[in-house]
């Protein structure tokens, strides 16, 4: 089944595939949203900015490489890419919106002072799972299908 899994060109397998590089990224989204506002001590908004850069370029290669590998590749490496950030953008803007919404809602919802420190957790989780349907839909149909 894992075989299966990794290896078929079902859309099912595929979205499967897509969902684990999603949660692999969102690891890496949080990694570095935390090293920059905590480590650094940097606005959360704008670190959530670099942070989803950062994730969206990792995502990029696991998605070409892994979730649709089965597809032959029919541009540049580059023009691939700005397909990829022009969507993923647009995906980005919404899994920001309810990011910064978490966030502001929970911060003026007078949550506990612990609680604070996870806010913007959450709103990587409600942001990445609209974020990701939409994301998905779309660079299936315009990034890694065949012209």
């Amino acid at each position: 089944m894992i075989k299966r899994l990794l290896t078929s060109s079902s859309s099912l397998a595929t979205f499967g595939r897509f969902a684990m590089v999603a949660c692999s990224i969102a690891l890496i989204d949080i990694g570095a949203l935390y090293g920059l506002h905590e480590g650094l001590d940097a606005n959360v908004y704008l670190a959530r900015v670099f942070s989803y850069f950062m994730a969206m370029t990792a995502g990029y290669f696991l998605n070409r490489h892994f979730t649709f590998h089965h597809q032959r590749r029919f541009r540049h490496l580059l023009a691939d890419l700005w397909r990829f950030y022009s969507v993923f953008a647009l995906g980005g803007l919404l899994n920001y919106g309810v990011f910064a919404l978490t966030v502001a809602l929970g911060g003026r919802m007078g949550v506990m002072p612990e609680a604070t420190f996870w806010l913007p957790l959450l709103g990587v989780w409600l942001g990445g799972l609209v974020g990701m349907s939409f994301n998905y839909v779309f660079s299936h149909k315009l990034v890694f299908k065949e012209p």
